[in-house]
């Protein structure tokens, strides 16, 4: 049976630096990390993660907090994150709140519990007053959400910048009549996207509508609904800002079955370029998220706030998105703007 001291050997390095690295110390290089795990992995040797915990007073866990595993986009993001822990030699779990506020207090609970050693947040359910009362008994990330007196690490995109390149585009193709629709009314990532919505209205002298406004649209089920109501307004919409993929498919699936033309009579623009939106006909414009870039930064820093507490302190990541331009918005036509 494999010992350290074989790995240090296999790895060329010492002792103390395999130790380091198994008990996911700070201050080694990644690529001493990587000598390291090749090392166990060539030799079959498997350390004692037991006996590790106590010594260390950690349960090599973390949990994602999410409102559900199905979404494209949430998985997506768990996937590279455990993908991510696993390499630091941490384990998963994955938490699903169903947008409910309350389950959302109740996986936090895990962190005060010392159940887990830290949490990624990727949506908010409760004012930050009420998260912010679990700061103190482990780390606690937050990504894709942006929270002003949030004193943590943030990762995400500009999504009041991303909300307006996509209300801009729908506005350059000649739509005039355009809908909102998201998903919870009070979240900090819908009211960011709204204020780039509206601000993207406003210098264009686009009067904002009365009704096309749509909150809890969530999946495919929920876009064939909101087109339903679409279709029996007095103002025909022209244009759809649609805060998932999913629910972009759902209104272009729902349009086409009720002879609606889209881009010509309706143009449509989703966000996050999960793979529906490619395979919709027609393919549907999108802004494009980089997943993988915010998921393995989200886990890094939850890691690095672990190995070193008391990091309590703002710091923001932020990311470029990129509008995708395909053919549910395409109209081939120019505008004066």
């Amino acid at each position: 049976m494999a010992t350290i001291e074989d790995v240090a050997k296999y790895a060329g390095l010492s002792r103390t630096t395999v130790s380091r690295v198994i008990n996911n110390q700070p201050y080694v290089c990644d690529e001493k990390r990587e000598r390291v795990f090749h090392a166990m992995q060539e030799l079959g040797y498997v350390p004692n993660s037991s006996a590790r915990r106590l010594r260390n007073q950690k349960t090599e866990t973390i949990a994602i907090v999410l409102p559900r595993i199905t979404n494209p986009f949430y998985s997506k993001l768990v996937e590279v994150m455990e993908k991510k822990a696993s390499w630091w030699g941490y384990q998963v779990i994955i938490c699903q709140t169903y947008h409910c506020a309350q389950k959302e207090l109740h996986y936090l609970e895990l962190l005060r519990k010392k159940q887990v050693d830290g949490l990624v947040m990727v949506a908010i359910q409760n004012e930050w007053t009420k998260v912010e009362e679990y700061i103190h008994a482990g780390p606690i990330v937050i990504c894709n959400e942006s929270i002003e007196e949030a004193n943590t690490v943030i990762v995400g995109i500009d999504q009041q910048q991303a909300a307006y390149d996509a209300t801009v585009h729908l506005i350059e193709q000649g739509c005039r009549r355009l809908a909102f629709i998201s998903g919870e009314e009070n979240s900090n990532l819908v009211q960011a996207r709204y204020t780039g919505y509206m601000k993207a209205l406003q210098e264009h002298h686009i009067p904002s509508m009365d009704d096309p406004i749509f909150h809890e649209a969530v999946d495919v089920e929920s876009g064939q609904t909101i087109l339903g109501k679409v279709v029996h307004m007095n103002n025909r919409i022209d244009g759809i800002f649609a805060g998932c993929d999913e629910v972009a498919a759902g209104i272009v699936y729902a349009a086409m079955k009720q002879g609606i033309r889209v881009p010509e009579d309706l143009a449509v623009v989703g966000f996050h370029n999960d793979t529906i939106s490619r395979l919709m006909n027609p393919a549907i414009t999108t802004i494009e998220v980089p997943i993988v870039e915010m998921a393995e930064k989200s886990i890094e820093q939850l890691i690095r706030s672990i190995e070193q507490p008391l990091r309590n302190k703002r710091e923001s990541y932020q990311f470029a998105h990129t509008l995708l331009k395909r053919d549910s918005t395409n109209k081939r036509i120019t505008v004066p703007m």
